[in-house]
């Protein structure tokens, strides 16, 4: 994987020769630019920032599947029930599909460099409900999906 890094220019240098009286560069085009530094601020200042006071409660959805349209049905489901007891959605956020590639050979003996490819696909999906009353959990909880579809719950 790669890392990305920020790159921060270097302000040009200016030599003693190219000034005149005063400090000032003699050509006008030339002058030193100063590199704006972005603010770090520490996780403390925003999550009080971020809280304002007020505990957001965040039902965290992540749901998998092989097939995109048995996902796509089973999260509409989810959607409307939590729309049915007003909920506050964010979602759905489709995540990168994950694809597991299988090489395996296609005999054992005298075509033994012939080989075969397979891939499973998984697609993924997020949905975040703010503040989710008891109502809505309860109504998730008892919610019969498709099989073949993987839900994992986390309160954040």
């Amino acid at each position: 994987m790669a890392t990305t890094e920020k790159k921060i220019k270097k302000p040009k240098v200016v030599k003693e020769g190219a000034t005149a009286s005063g400090g000032v560069p003699q050509k006008a085009g030339k002058s030193i630019k100063i590199p704006k530094v972005p603010k770090v601020s520490s996780k403390k200042e925003k999550s009080a920032h971020a809280s304002g006071g007020e505990s957001k409660v965040v039902l965290r959805i992540r749901v998998r599947a092989y097939e995109s349209k048995i996902l796509d049905a089973s999260v509409k489901q989810i959607m409307d029930t939590a729309i049915r007891y007003d909920a506050q959605i964010v979602g759905p956020v489709p995540l990168p599909t994950e694809i597991k590639k299988y090489t395996v050979n296609r005999s054992a003996f005298i075509y033994k460099n012939t080989r075969e490819q397979f891939e499973i696909r998984v697609h993924k999906r997020l949905i975040d409900i703010i503040n989710p009353n008891a109502k809505t959990v309860e109504a998730l909880t008892n919610l019969t999906l498709p099989s073949g579809v993987d839900i994992d719950v986390k309160m954040m």
